[in-house]
This record gives C-alpha cells, structure tokens and sequence, in this order.
C-alpha cells in the first residue's frame, strides 16, 4: 500500500497531529505532498522579486524546505492555521534571498526612471498630471509595458519597506511576517508592538493625500486604477503618490533603526564598565 493510500483518509490536520506523536518522517513527506501546491502558488505570485536571480523550480525547492522546517516548529495548540504559518514562512523565505540580492533589474530602474521624468516633463508642459495615454505616447511605450513597470516599481518599495522592518526586528522576516513562536515571547511581542506603533507615526506624519493612497490600497486593497477613480486623478499621479509614500515610511522606519541602534550601542558600553 503506498503512503498516500495509507493515510488519504486523514485530514491534514490529524496528519500534522500525528507526526507530533510520532514523528514519523513518512507523515511528514505525506504532509509536504500536500501543500506543495501552496508553495508554487507563491512562487508564482511573487516571481517579479526572484526572477532576475533565481529560476521557480528553485524557489519551490526552497518553500519545500522551509515546509519541512515548519511542520516541526509548528505548534497544533496554537490558534494558528497551518496553512497560513507557512505561507508567510515561504514568503519569508523568498525576501529574505531578495535581501541578498540586487533583484531589480536594471531594465526595470532605466524604465521607471523614464517614466518619473516623462511625467514630471509633460507635468511642467501641461500644467496638470499626465493621465496613461499622454505618458505612453510621450515614450512610446505600450499601455501594458507602462503598467508592467509600475507593478515592478512598487513591488520593490514595498519590499524595500519590508528589509527596513527585517532590519527593525534584527534580521527577522519583516513586521507582516512572524515567525511562529518567537511571536508568543514578550519580548518579541513588545518589539512587534513597537515597530506597529512607529509604522503607524510614520503613516501619521505623511500628507492626507497620501495617507488615503497607503489606505486604499493597503487596506481596502484597491489598485491603482481603481484608486485613480476614487481620487478623481490620473494613474501616474497615484503611483508617484504611492511611491513618495513609501518613501517616506522607508526614512521614518530607517531613523528609528538608527536611534535604536544607537540606544543598544549605549547600552552595551555601559554594561561593559559596570
């Protein structure tokens, strides 16, 4: 009989609650089986970040590991589903060779440069924000190539936000990405409380303008076009909106490393003549 034979009956759920018995690594390797497909979901929505390095094949590779890694770290007791533990941990995993990495090509910079400075061109000329048609025109670029770009250019602040939040926690996966456990202990549930508290400063010191962008597509998961009805604009002036604010964000999160780090240094030099 084989292993999936053997254990089809069984929910993932009593799969995971068995291998924590008997730590069977046949449980295991039947427990990865079925959530591989989870990990080439991933792969594949998150591809514009690893694919100027690394291949999906090799990316599924990892997520299968860290799936491994996972199913012995993961506690059943907790009020935690599996399937959303170890999708931040593939997730995870997947920035986390991003920050290693100088992962957007230098297409993707020249083209969004390109763009930032039609825009502030044709903005000076007209006197008022370029809509898509008049930016594409100008550069003689599709509407698709235009939209593929800015995707690209805010998936790299956004990932760029999310290194600074790693680099908050010392080297964890950013503030939206626990790491099981470590979330229970009170020093890591202060920190995480701390770096919440200061995000949400940084998004209080930004324009009301873009405070409502950050908003709508963060919170209410609009996109950019989408977000461009709301405010009554054009698409370019939403993502350069989008970007200053994350910019912003970036610094603000950036002094706090600073000045924690700076707090931390004191701290060990006083120590150190005690």
């Amino acid at each position: 009989m084989s292993t999936q034979e053997r254990y089809k009956e069984k929910t993932n759920e009593e799969l995971l609650k068995l291998y924590k018995e008997t730590g069977s690594l046949e449980v295991k390797q039947e427990i990865v089986m079925r959530y591989i497909y989870l990990v080439k979901s991933i792969a594949l929505q998150m591809r514009d970040i690893y694919m100027s390095f690394t291949q999906v094949d090799d990316i599924i590779s990892e997520g299968v590991i860290a799936i491994m890694s996972s199913i012995d770290k993961f506690d059943i007791d907790k009020n935690v589903k599996f399937e959303t533990f170890i999708s931040k941990r593939i997730k995870g995993m997947i920035i986390d060779l991003a920050r290693k990495q100088d992962w957007v090509p230098r297409s993707t910079r020249k083209s969004t440069r390109d763009i930032e400075e039609a825009v502030t061109t044709l903005y000076n000329k007209l006197g008022y924000y370029p809509s898509v048609q008049e930016v594409t025109e100008y550069l003689n670029i599709t509407p698709e190539k235009y939209q593929e770009t800015m995707r690209k250019a805010a998936l790299f602040n956004i990932l760029s936000l999310d290194m600074v939040l790693a680099e908050a926690q010392g080297n964890e996966v950013g503030v939206s990405l626990p790491q099981g456990e470590k979330n229970e202990q009170p020093e890591s549930k202060f920190l995480k409380k701390e770096l919440t508290e200061v995000l949400a400063e940084g998004v209080g010191t930004l324009k009301e303008n873009e405070q409502l962008v950050i908003s709508l597509y963060y919170i209410e998961e609009l996109n950019m076009r989408q977000i461009a009805d709301v405010l009554e604009v054009s698409e370019p002036r939403v993502s350069q909106i989008h970007t200053n604010a994350i910019k912003k964000l970036r610094k603000h999160m950036e002094r706090f490393n600073e000045e924690r780090e700076s707090k931390k240094n004191v701290s060990r030099i006083l120590r150190s003549d005690v």
